[in-house]
């Protein structure tokens, strides 16, 4: 029986996976710790490791797992910037990812950052519970007639600039490859970058991290953006220059900062780090903002984002343990 070890899991990664491979013929074995060199050696005789966003999977850690008899390499998300994909080619290790678990739950979460911070939601409803019902400080702006910028027109990307569409926003969008025949379809206009950043007054995020697009605002670009505007996050932290943003937030240029990703998460999000001073000085400033909404990586967690994870996973490991090439457009090496 092909055995599979799951690293940094949590209970709501384990019911979907043990579900979808219940008639698999798999044996699941469940890790809470990450994945990296210094862990790697726990999977000594598993064909398989399934590994996400915050595991480190860099040669040393890929080597440990080859020389450990480690052939599959399959990654519960859609990126996969944290492993060395050269190192694997060279080692014989198969990788594959799951490229579109679910556009809505990654989209939708995104406007629900946008919502919340533009109208003071979290804020009133800790009020409340104190039974302190002023409306002082909890003043928005209505989303009609205004500008979202969608920076990547991916599946996501456009699902999202869709929804903000509805609410009868005008949309813009960058992208380094334009979808035409949508955005015709859609009323969206593709801008420059610049330009984009400059008109829109909510920017959202929705692009993978490559070296072109690290550090994409920065401290060249933000000053760019529109006075007073709102950047959202929902893809990649890095995407961000946490150090610029945050001196755009203390002069004001900045109206708003809404994330689910943190270029520095990486044992912090999916932590429960509650009784604990928290090391991180940048994250700590940005929790202090009155105009910073932060949630931890939590866009996709979804009962349908988590069941097709789990299935097209499980899908890939059983195929793989059959001698089968993977699932269309999971292979990245």
């Amino acid at each position: 029986m092909p055995v599979v070890a799951f690293f940094d899991t949590k209970p709501y990664d384990r019911q979907p996976m043990t579900a979808a491979g219940a008639d698999k013929g798999l044996s699941f074995r469940f890790h809470d710790f990450r994945l990296s060199a210094e862990t790697a050696a726990t999977a000594a005789a598993v064909p398989a490791v399934c590994g996400f966003v915050n595991d480190r999977l860099d040669r040393s850690c890929l080597e440990i797992l080859a020389a450990a008899g480690v052939r599959h390499v399959a990654m519960r998300c859609a990126g996969t910037n944290n492993v060395d994909l050269a190192a694997a080619a060279e080692l014989g290790l198969v990788v594959t990812r799951v490229p579109a678990y679910s556009p809505h739950a990654v989209a939708e979460h995104t406007v629900a950052l946008v919502l919340t911070l533009n109208r003071r939601i979290h804020r009133a409803f800790n009020r409340v519970r104190e039974q302190n019902f002023s409306l002082a400080g909890l003043v928005g702006f209505d989303l009609y007639g205004k500008t979202c910028g969608i920076v990547g027109t991916g599946r996501i990307g456009r699902v999202a600039a869709e929804i903000f569409r509805g609410f009868g926003m005008r949309v813009v969008a960058h992208d380094p490859v334009p979808a035409a025949g949508w955005a015709e379809a859609h009323g969206v206009d593709y801008l420059p970058f610049e330009d984009l950043l400059g008109t829109s007054d909510i920017v959202s995020l929705h692009l993978p991290l490559t070296p072109e697009t690290h550090h994409l605002l920065n401290a060249e670009t933000v000053p760019q953006l529109k006075p007073g505007g709102m950047v959202v996050n929902t893809s990649r932290g890095k995407l961000i220059d946490t150090t610029a943003v945050i001196e755009a937030l203390k002069a004001g240029r900045l109206g708003g900062l809404a994330i689910d990703v943190y270029e520095e998460e990486e044992g912090i999000f999916f932590e429960d780090l509650s009784d604990r001073v928290l090391q991180d000085d940048e994250l700590s400033r940005l929790l202090v903002f009155p105009n910073v909404l932060v949630t931890a990586h939590q866009a996709f967690l979804t009962r349908e984002a988590l069941a097709e994870i789990a299935r097209v996973t499980v899908e890939n490991v059983t195929r793989l343990a059959r001698g089968e090439p993977p699932l269309e457009g999971t292979l990245v090496a």
